[in-house]
Protein backbone atom coordinates (compact mmCIF):
# COMPACT_ATOMS: atom_id res chain seq x y z
CA UNK A 1 0.00 0.00 0.00
CA UNK A 2 1.35 3.70 -0.67
CA UNK A 3 2.16 5.65 2.08
CA UNK A 4 -0.36 8.18 1.06
CA UNK A 5 -3.05 5.70 1.47
CA UNK A 6 -1.93 4.81 4.81
CA UNK A 7 -2.19 8.19 5.75
CA UNK A 8 -5.52 8.77 4.31
CA UNK A 9 -6.85 5.50 5.88
CA UNK A 10 -5.97 5.99 9.20
CA UNK A 11 -8.34 9.14 9.50
CA UNK A 12 -6.27 11.86 11.22
CA UNK A 13 -4.31 9.14 13.74
CA UNK A 14 -0.51 9.34 13.87
CA UNK A 15 1.05 6.11 12.90
CA UNK A 16 4.48 4.75 14.13
CA UNK A 17 7.16 4.11 11.57
CA UNK A 18 11.05 3.70 11.33
CA UNK A 19 14.13 3.09 9.41
CA UNK A 20 16.69 0.85 9.64
CA UNK A 21 20.57 0.12 8.05
CA UNK A 22 21.22 -2.98 6.57
CA UNK A 23 23.67 -4.87 8.44
CA UNK A 24 27.29 -4.65 7.87
CA UNK A 25 28.84 -7.04 5.30
CA UNK A 26 29.81 -10.29 6.78
CA UNK A 27 26.85 -10.10 9.24
CA UNK A 28 23.16 -12.39 8.66
CA UNK A 29 19.51 -10.41 8.64
CA UNK A 30 19.09 -11.71 12.02
CA UNK A 31 19.96 -8.88 13.39
CA UNK A 32 17.57 -6.57 11.46
CA UNK A 33 15.04 -8.66 12.40
CA UNK A 34 16.01 -9.11 16.42
CA UNK A 35 15.66 -4.77 16.33
CA UNK A 36 12.13 -5.09 14.21
CA UNK A 37 10.27 -7.42 16.30
CA UNK A 38 10.11 -5.22 19.29
CA UNK A 39 8.60 -2.30 17.53
CA UNK A 40 6.04 -4.60 15.52
CA UNK A 41 3.50 -3.95 18.59
CA UNK A 42 3.02 -0.64 17.30
CA UNK A 43 1.52 -1.69 14.27
CA UNK A 44 3.80 0.14 11.78
CA UNK A 45 2.52 0.40 8.41
CA UNK A 46 6.10 0.92 6.90
CA UNK A 47 9.52 0.27 7.62
CA UNK A 48 12.19 2.05 5.50
CA UNK A 49 15.92 0.66 4.33
CA UNK A 50 18.65 2.45 3.73
CA UNK A 51 20.86 2.33 0.54
CA UNK A 52 24.58 2.59 1.46
CA UNK A 53 26.72 3.16 -1.76
CA UNK A 54 29.77 1.82 -2.38
CA UNK A 55 33.09 3.29 -0.98
CA UNK A 56 36.49 3.28 -2.43
CA UNK A 57 39.60 2.54 -0.93
CA UNK A 58 43.34 2.23 -2.17
CA UNK A 59 45.60 -0.46 -1.89
CA UNK A 60 49.49 -0.26 -2.70
CA UNK A 61 50.60 -2.88 -4.56
CA UNK A 62 54.54 -4.46 -4.30
CA UNK A 63 55.64 -1.78 -6.73
CA UNK A 64 54.41 1.41 -4.65
CA UNK A 65 51.72 2.07 -6.93
CA UNK A 66 48.03 2.33 -5.68
CA UNK A 67 45.11 0.06 -6.65
CA UNK A 68 41.87 1.92 -6.18
CA UNK A 69 39.19 -0.88 -4.75
CA UNK A 70 35.33 -0.47 -4.52
CA UNK A 71 33.80 -1.60 -1.11
CA UNK A 72 30.24 -1.29 -0.47
CA UNK A 73 29.77 -2.18 3.64
CA UNK A 74 26.19 -2.55 3.83
CA UNK A 75 24.90 -4.54 0.67
CA UNK A 76 21.88 -6.15 0.68
CA UNK A 77 18.49 -3.58 0.90
CA UNK A 78 16.13 -5.01 -1.79
CA UNK A 79 16.65 -8.39 -0.22
CA UNK A 80 15.70 -6.49 3.29
CA UNK A 81 13.02 -5.09 1.90
CA UNK A 82 11.72 -8.20 0.17
CA UNK A 83 12.30 -10.31 3.73
CA UNK A 84 10.58 -8.11 5.33
CA UNK A 85 7.34 -7.59 3.54
CA UNK A 86 7.53 -11.57 3.79
CA UNK A 87 7.94 -12.02 7.56
CA UNK A 88 6.23 -9.13 8.74
CA UNK A 89 3.65 -8.12 6.26
CA UNK A 90 4.00 -4.25 6.23
CA UNK A 91 5.01 -2.74 3.63
CA UNK A 92 8.89 -2.09 3.10
CA UNK A 93 10.42 1.33 1.36
CA UNK A 94 13.74 1.32 0.10
CA UNK A 95 16.04 4.25 -0.32
CA UNK A 96 17.63 4.72 -4.23
CA UNK A 97 20.03 7.02 -4.44
CA UNK A 98 21.54 9.36 -7.57
CA UNK A 99 25.37 8.52 -5.98
CA UNK A 100 26.44 5.09 -7.36
CA UNK A 101 23.92 4.86 -10.06
CA UNK A 102 23.39 5.29 -13.65
CA UNK A 103 20.09 6.09 -14.81
CA UNK A 104 20.07 1.83 -16.60
CA UNK A 105 21.21 0.89 -13.08
CA UNK A 106 18.03 3.17 -11.58
CA UNK A 107 15.55 1.71 -14.14
CA UNK A 108 16.93 -1.73 -13.39
CA UNK A 109 16.65 -1.74 -9.89
CA UNK A 110 13.29 0.04 -9.94
CA UNK A 111 11.88 -3.09 -12.27
CA UNK A 112 13.36 -5.03 -9.37
CA UNK A 113 11.17 -3.48 -6.49
CA UNK A 114 8.05 -3.67 -8.39
CA UNK A 115 8.33 -7.28 -9.41
CA UNK A 116 8.56 -7.53 -5.98
CA UNK A 117 5.43 -5.74 -5.16
CA UNK A 118 7.10 -2.78 -3.66
CA UNK A 119 4.62 0.38 -3.73
CA UNK A 120 7.03 2.96 -2.34
CA UNK A 121 10.38 4.52 -2.26
CA UNK A 122 12.67 7.42 -1.21
CA UNK A 123 14.41 9.00 -3.55
CA UNK A 124 17.75 10.79 -2.98
CA UNK A 125 20.90 12.61 -4.22
CA UNK A 126 23.08 10.52 -1.53
CA UNK A 127 26.28 11.81 -0.13
CA UNK A 128 29.70 12.20 -1.76
CA UNK A 129 31.77 9.43 -0.80
CA UNK A 130 34.29 10.06 1.68
CA UNK A 131 37.18 10.48 -0.90
CA UNK A 132 35.18 13.79 -2.39
CA UNK A 133 35.09 16.84 -1.32
CA UNK A 134 31.55 17.48 -3.38
CA UNK A 135 28.98 14.59 -4.65
CA UNK A 136 30.11 13.43 -7.90
CA UNK A 137 27.25 11.58 -10.20
CA UNK A 138 27.94 9.02 -12.27
CA UNK A 139 28.40 9.30 -16.03
CA UNK A 140 25.24 8.59 -17.28
CA UNK A 141 23.45 9.32 -13.83
CA UNK A 142 21.36 11.93 -12.05
CA UNK A 143 22.95 15.18 -10.34
CA UNK A 144 19.70 15.67 -8.26
CA UNK A 145 17.33 14.11 -6.46
CA UNK A 146 14.66 15.95 -8.87
CA UNK A 147 15.58 13.90 -11.62
CA UNK A 148 15.99 10.76 -10.23
CA UNK A 149 12.06 11.91 -9.25
CA UNK A 150 11.05 12.39 -12.47
CA UNK A 151 12.96 9.37 -13.69
CA UNK A 152 10.88 7.12 -11.36
CA UNK A 153 7.86 9.24 -12.77
CA UNK A 154 8.27 8.09 -16.04
CA UNK A 155 8.14 4.82 -15.20
CA UNK A 156 4.82 5.00 -13.73
CA UNK A 157 3.86 6.67 -16.93
CA UNK A 158 5.40 3.84 -18.94
CA UNK A 159 8.25 5.34 -20.03
CA UNK A 160 11.46 3.24 -20.04
CA UNK A 161 14.86 4.46 -21.18
CA UNK A 162 14.35 2.46 -24.02
CA UNK A 163 11.79 3.85 -26.36
CA UNK A 164 11.27 1.40 -29.19
CA UNK A 165 9.83 -1.00 -26.03
CA UNK A 166 6.73 -1.85 -27.21
CA UNK A 167 3.54 -2.58 -24.69
CA UNK A 168 5.57 -1.40 -21.66
CA UNK A 169 4.10 -2.04 -18.18
CA UNK A 170 3.48 1.14 -15.89
CA UNK A 171 4.76 1.14 -12.35
CA UNK A 172 2.96 2.18 -9.66
CA UNK A 173 5.29 4.12 -7.13
CA UNK A 174 4.71 6.56 -4.39
CA UNK A 175 7.74 8.61 -3.64
CA UNK A 176 9.18 9.87 -0.85
CA UNK A 177 11.73 12.70 -0.90
CA UNK A 178 13.90 14.69 1.59
CA UNK A 179 13.07 17.50 3.91
CA UNK A 180 15.35 19.73 6.25
CA UNK A 181 13.54 21.87 8.55
CA UNK A 182 17.45 23.21 9.16
CA UNK A 183 17.80 23.51 5.18
CA UNK A 184 20.20 20.71 3.53
CA UNK A 185 24.24 20.97 4.38
CA UNK A 186 24.81 22.44 0.97
CA UNK A 187 21.74 24.84 0.29
CA UNK A 188 22.50 28.56 0.55
CA UNK A 189 19.51 29.76 2.73
CA UNK A 190 16.35 27.69 3.49
CA UNK A 191 14.23 29.91 0.93
CA UNK A 192 16.74 27.95 -1.61
CA UNK A 193 16.53 24.56 -0.11
CA UNK A 194 12.28 24.95 -0.57
CA UNK A 195 12.51 25.95 -4.03
CA UNK A 196 14.21 22.83 -5.23
CA UNK A 197 11.71 20.96 -2.90
CA UNK A 198 9.03 22.20 -4.42
CA UNK A 199 10.95 21.00 -8.09
CA UNK A 200 10.92 17.43 -6.47
CA UNK A 201 7.04 17.45 -5.29
CA UNK A 202 6.44 18.62 -9.06
CA UNK A 203 8.50 16.28 -10.57
CA UNK A 204 6.16 13.49 -8.90
CA UNK A 205 7.31 13.12 -5.48
CA UNK A 206 3.97 12.29 -3.28
CA UNK A 207 4.79 13.22 0.72
CA UNK A 208 8.35 14.33 2.42
CA UNK A 209 10.18 12.84 5.30
CA UNK A 210 12.39 15.32 7.21
CA UNK A 211 16.22 15.52 8.24
CA UNK A 212 16.08 14.81 12.34
CA UNK A 213 15.70 17.83 14.36
CA UNK A 214 15.44 18.53 18.18
CA UNK A 215 13.77 21.47 18.37
CA UNK A 216 9.93 21.17 17.22
CA UNK A 217 9.79 25.12 16.60
CA UNK A 218 11.94 24.63 13.38
CA UNK A 219 9.69 21.76 11.75
CA UNK A 220 6.49 24.00 12.69
CA UNK A 221 8.13 26.93 11.34
CA UNK A 222 9.61 24.78 8.21
CA UNK A 223 5.80 23.32 7.34
CA UNK A 224 4.62 26.63 7.30
CA UNK A 225 7.27 28.11 4.87
CA UNK A 226 6.04 24.80 2.30
CA UNK A 227 3.12 25.49 2.72
CA UNK A 228 2.76 29.19 1.78
CA UNK A 229 4.99 27.86 -0.91
CA UNK A 230 2.28 25.60 -2.30
CA UNK A 231 3.80 22.39 -0.96
CA UNK A 232 0.46 20.03 -0.12
CA UNK A 233 1.68 16.73 0.32
CA UNK A 234 2.34 15.61 4.05
CA UNK A 235 4.93 16.41 5.55
CA UNK A 236 6.59 13.48 8.06
CA UNK A 237 8.68 14.69 10.41
CA UNK A 238 11.95 12.35 11.20
CA UNK A 239 13.39 11.75 15.28
CA UNK A 240 15.92 10.29 16.55
CA UNK A 241 16.72 10.13 20.64
CA UNK A 242 20.29 11.37 21.31
CA UNK A 243 21.93 8.27 22.96
CA UNK A 244 25.91 9.60 23.63
CA UNK A 245 28.17 11.75 25.03
CA UNK A 246 29.68 11.71 22.00
CA UNK A 247 26.97 12.71 19.79
CA UNK A 248 26.70 16.53 21.03
CA UNK A 249 29.54 16.79 18.68
CA UNK A 250 28.86 14.21 15.64
CA UNK A 251 25.10 14.99 15.16
CA UNK A 252 25.98 18.59 14.52
CA UNK A 253 28.74 17.90 12.41
CA UNK A 254 27.56 15.13 10.37
CA UNK A 255 23.73 16.03 10.18
CA UNK A 256 24.13 20.01 10.22
CA UNK A 257 21.35 20.26 12.43
CA UNK A 258 21.48 22.41 16.34
CA UNK A 259 20.96 20.87 19.51
CA UNK A 260 18.83 22.72 21.85
CA UNK A 261 21.21 24.75 24.71
CA UNK A 262 18.68 22.76 27.25
CA UNK A 263 19.52 19.41 25.52
CA UNK A 264 23.28 20.30 25.60
CA UNK A 265 23.33 20.91 29.48
CA UNK A 266 21.26 17.81 30.38
CA UNK A 267 23.63 15.81 28.60
CA UNK A 268 26.96 17.57 30.02
CA UNK A 269 25.53 16.60 33.18
CA UNK A 270 25.41 13.12 32.59
CA UNK A 271 27.75 11.13 34.27
CA UNK A 272 27.54 8.10 31.95
CA UNK A 273 26.49 7.23 28.83
CA UNK A 274 23.40 5.42 30.58
CA UNK A 275 22.06 8.32 32.07
CA UNK A 276 22.85 10.67 28.17
CA UNK A 277 20.31 7.59 27.18
CA UNK A 278 17.58 7.93 29.00
CA UNK A 279 17.74 11.79 28.73
CA UNK A 280 17.47 11.07 24.98
CA UNK A 281 14.29 8.93 25.51
CA UNK A 282 12.59 11.44 27.27
CA UNK A 283 13.44 14.54 25.26
CA UNK A 284 12.66 12.33 21.89
CA UNK A 285 9.21 11.24 23.60
CA UNK A 286 8.30 15.14 25.18
CA UNK A 287 8.93 15.96 20.83
CA UNK A 288 6.73 13.14 19.52
CA UNK A 289 3.96 13.91 22.11
CA UNK A 290 4.16 17.61 21.09
CA UNK A 291 3.62 16.71 16.73
CA UNK A 292 0.75 14.36 17.96
CA UNK A 293 -1.02 16.89 19.15
CA UNK A 294 -0.18 18.89 16.75
CA UNK A 295 -1.75 16.25 14.23
CA UNK A 296 1.37 15.31 12.23
CA UNK A 297 0.50 12.32 10.06
CA UNK A 298 3.65 9.84 10.82
CA UNK A 299 5.96 9.69 13.54
CA UNK A 300 9.05 8.66 11.65
CA UNK A 301 12.35 7.45 14.05
CA UNK A 302 15.47 6.89 12.93
CA UNK A 303 16.76 3.65 14.73
CA UNK A 304 20.57 3.31 13.52
CA UNK A 305 20.19 -0.17 14.00
CA UNK A 306 19.23 -0.20 17.32
CA UNK A 307 15.68 -0.17 18.61
CA UNK A 308 15.94 -0.58 22.12
CA UNK A 309 15.02 3.31 22.91
CA UNK A 310 13.09 3.83 20.24
CA UNK A 311 10.41 0.97 21.73
CA UNK A 312 11.06 3.33 24.73
CA UNK A 313 9.64 6.03 23.32
CA UNK A 314 7.14 4.55 21.57
CA UNK A 315 5.26 2.70 24.40
CA UNK A 316 4.95 6.20 25.76
CA UNK A 317 3.12 7.85 22.97
CA UNK A 318 1.91 5.12 20.82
Amino acid sequence: MKVTDHISQANGKTLFSFEILPPLKGQDIKSIFDNIDPLMEHKPPFIDVTYHREEYTFKELDNGLLKKQVVKKRPGTVGICAAIQNKYQVDAIPHILCGGFTKEDTENFLIDLDFLGIDNVVALRGDAVKSEIYFKPEKEGHRYASELVSQIQDLNEGKYLDEELQNSSKTNFCIGVAGYPEKHMEAPSLDSDIYFLKKKIKAGASYIVTQMFFDNKKFFAFVDKCRKEGITVPIIPGLKPIATRKQLNLIPHRFKVDLPDDLIMEVVGCKDNKAVRQVGIEWCINQSKELVEAGVPILHYYSMGRSSNIEAIAKEVF
